[in-house]
């Protein structure tokens, strides 16, 4: 087992340097008394909130667990049941505990961060992202650490054993979905409040201490943004390494059939190459890390984009040695495929960058649009958040078409060219030599498969630094917060304004990384539903009636989860801003600054609200494959995962993108342009950033749990699924 020791001491130390980050970032001083009030307000808020959304969950889990371990206890394959039930609990638990590690660091980083800004950008920088590094280094761990335990503890048979703790994967999807709803609602109701009435209405600046919707606003980022996030790229990470290792078993028995033809098909190390793979992202992290350093004025994202250009490099390099190592020479077509999974990451940054940067063409012409009013710009950033799905689609599409051909070669095609290929009549006089051409088919397609696996490990090797790129948005977002409200000397808001314009452009990068590790992992999964549901082989036909029912309901889920996220952003948000109302007219002082607002109280409806509201979209969502499943059968839930899949991540796509670009068109006038702050253009936008909010920042990125968490779910599932209810009725 020296391979599972190497990947449990990598993670192991990967967890020991973020301690000692941590107590590095510790011994950076704090800043003022007023600097350490705010951030304890902020600190208090997200804490608070943490711990009321982890019990709910926590009830909600332990009711699954129970149906796993009792009511869908399936004897006669050992894969549901008790060790099932474990594995979700224990997934449920360390994504949780991924969310509140992130944070744990982002709330004590926002106010050294804020202070180091008063002596330069370079030391606030350092603190801002290794905070992000915390989070990063510390998810992708508990990550392996999960798996790996799980893997010894149920016995550490390649063959056998990454089925069974495929319920790891579920609950970690199950928890992060409600993290990052919960988070969303909370973040976006706060933001909705605090810029309509503040901004548009009072006219005062943004994160300005009169605002009563302020520190809830700042507590959003952190349990939206960081905890949510978090729990979110904890199970993207998780689900693929799972789906990438029952892949892994199931492929290297077709290769063992066509001995000779391809080399090297050793259970282990095709079922464990993953979590290698993975832990050679952890130490190239690590070193590029101390690539990031400002050099005098130098914009932020130059910094952490050659960090990341380091980090990148150094994975490639891993998985190189890997590939060889493990996979053998004959088959480095495989690192290759990495490489392009590599590309198709950078490429999806370019295309977020070009529809969400106000440099940019598109944003900027919903600036112009804004000139005439809030619904021109609205009108057009919906355009914009639409046309953004093209050049994407393109992009993933071609990973996964270059990578399944690197893997398989030409001969993976020839079941498309020919079918009946992979499945010879036994009654053929050829019939031996038409089962070794059909074994060799048979592999190469696993190969072809394999390697889409392989693409979509190579875009996620960087998951590390890009988590602390993600992490560093919200974190310099709470610095600046800080600042303005701490009345700091105005050069020092420039240094953090700096930084927040980096984050906002690292999280608007983050979010299509997300989307495109979705795409690419759900291709990756699926094939994974479709190994252990027997139907590899047979495939789903959209002709059978249950089918398309199937797929017309993974479609809906789609579009009725995000109607309910949105609604409960825009009802709290309208709780919200009769509250912030209240205040500015019936407590007197706010304006003049001689009182302070009640900030608790509507950090108080938010959080209520969040919890509230969560419980509904979520429980849908994992209900109504469950049923689908029971109902009409495995094929019906693969109809369900298909056709869910593909709308989720265009619709995800189109509401990340869209309310992006929404949201920097606001920016592009508030930096000057068209009348500036105050203007009427300027209230426009402002408008049309609080109808992206809940697009970007709540249904999209919880569109890309969903998407995932669909497919561990059917994964898990999948043999209860074959005794459906439509099979039982007609014997």
């Amino acid at each position: 087992m020296v391979l599972l020791e190497f990947i449990i001491g990598v993670s192991l130390v990967s967890l020991l340097v973020a301690g000692l980050l941590v107590r590095w970032i510790m011994a950076r001083d704090a800043g003022s008394p007023r600097m350490r009030e705010i951030a304890d307000a902020i600190r208090q808020g997200a804490e608070a909130y943490l711990r009321r959304q982890y019990r709910t969950i926590s009830v909600i889990v332990v009711v699954f667990a129970a149906i796993f371990a009792v009511v869908l206890r399936d004897p006669t394959n050992g894969l549901l049941g008790p060790q099932t039930a474990v594995a979700f609990i224990v997934g449920a638990l360390a994504s949780s505990l991924a969310g509140y590690v992130a944070m744990y660091i982002s709330v004590r980083s926002n106010v050294r961060t804020a202070n180091a800004s008063l002596t330069g950008l370079d030391p606030a920088l350092k603190v801002a992202f290794r905070g992000g590094m915390v989070f990063g280094l510390s998810v992708v761990s508990m990550s392996l650490l999960g798996i790996s335990g799980l893997f010894l503890a149920y016995g550490a048979d390649p063959a056998k054993t990454p089925s069974l703790i495929i319920g790891f994967g579920f609950g970690a999807s199950f928890a992060a979905l409600f993290a990052q709803l919960g988070g969303g609602i909370y973040t976006k109701a706060a933001d909705m409040s605090a810029d309509l009435v503040g901004k548009v209405e009072v006219g005062i600046p943004e994160d300005d201490p009169r605002n009563p919707a302020v520190v809830a606003d700042l507590v959003g980022d952190n349990v939206g943004d960081i905890a949510g996030r978090g729990a979110d790229l904890f199970e993207s990470i998780t689900g693929e390494n799972l789906g990438a290792m029952i892949l892994g078993a199931g492929l290297a028995v077709l290769l063992s059939r066509s001995a000779g033809s391809i080399v090297n098909y050793d259970l282990t190390n095709w079922v464990l190459f993953p979590l290698v793979a993975r832990a050679f992202g952890l130490l190239a992290a690590i070193v590029g890390m101390f690539f990031v350093r400002a050099r005098g004025k130098e914009d932020p994202f130059k910094s952490l984009t050659r960090g990341l250009i380091v980090t990148a490099v150094l994975a490639m390099l891993g998985f190189l040695g890997t590939s060889i190592w493990l996979l053998g020479a004959a088959n480095i077509n495989l690192f290759f495929a990495a490489l392009t999974g590599i590309i198709a990451a950078l490429l999806i940054t370019w295309i977020t960058d070009y529809y969400t940067s106000y440099t940019k063409k598109p944003v900027r012409s919903i600036s112009e649009a804004a000139r005439s009013g809030a619904a021109p710009g609205i009108t057009t950033g919906i355009s914009v958040g639409m046309e953004s799905t093209g050049l994407f689609v393109l992009v993933i599409a071609g990973a996964i078409l270059i990578s399944y051909v690197l893997g398989g070669g030409l001969d993976a095609l020839r079941p498309l060219v020919n079918p009946g290929i992979l499945t010879p009549n036994p009654t053929d006089p050829n019939y031996t030599g038409l089962l070794a051409t059909a074994n060799l088919v048979k592999a190469k397609v696993g190969l072809g498969i394999y390697s889409t696996a392989i693409a979509t490990m190579g875009m996620l090797s960087v998951t590390p630094f890009v988590l602390a790129m993600d992490g560093f948005g919200p974190i310099t977002d709470n610095a600046a917060g800080i600042v303005e409200m701490s009345g700091t000397p105005e050069g020092v808001r420039d240094i953090t304004d700096l930084m927040d314009s980096a984050g906002n452009t690292t999280k608007a990068l983050t979010k299509g990384y997300g989307v495109a590790s979705a795409a690419l992992s759900a291709f990756l999964l699926f094939s994974a539903f479709l190994e252990v549901a027997g139907l590899s082989d047979t495939g789903i036909n959209l002709a059978h009636p249950s089918v398309f029912v199937g797929a017309m309901v993974g479609a809906m889920l789609v579009f009725v989860f995000s109607a309910l996220a949105i609604k409960a952003v825009g009802n709290t948000a309208a709780k919200m801003i009769q509250e912030v109302r209240r205040q500015f007219r019936e407590i007197k002082g706010i304006m003049e600054g001689t009182t302070k607002p009640d900030y608790s109280r509507a950090v108080d409806i938010s959080t209520r609200a969040a919890l509230r509201n969560m419980i509904v979209p979520s429980l849908l969502v994992v209900l109504t494959p469950i049923i689908v499943g029971l109902v009409l059968g495995a094929e019906a839930v693969g109809g369900l995962l298909m056709i869910g899949t593909v709308t989720g991540i265009m619709v995800a796509l189109f509401m990340n993108n869209g309310g992006g670009a929404m949201d920097n068109a606001k920016k592009y006038v508030e930096a000057g342009n068209l009348g500036g702050k105050g203007s009427p253009t300027h209230a426009a936008t402002v408008i049309g950033d609080t109808v992206g909010d809940p697009l970007k920042d709540t249904a999209g990125p919880s569109l890309h749990v969903v998407v995932k968490l669909l497919n561990t779910i059917t994964l898990s599932l999948a043999p209860l699924f074959a005794l459906f209810l439509l099979k039982l009725l007609t014997g």
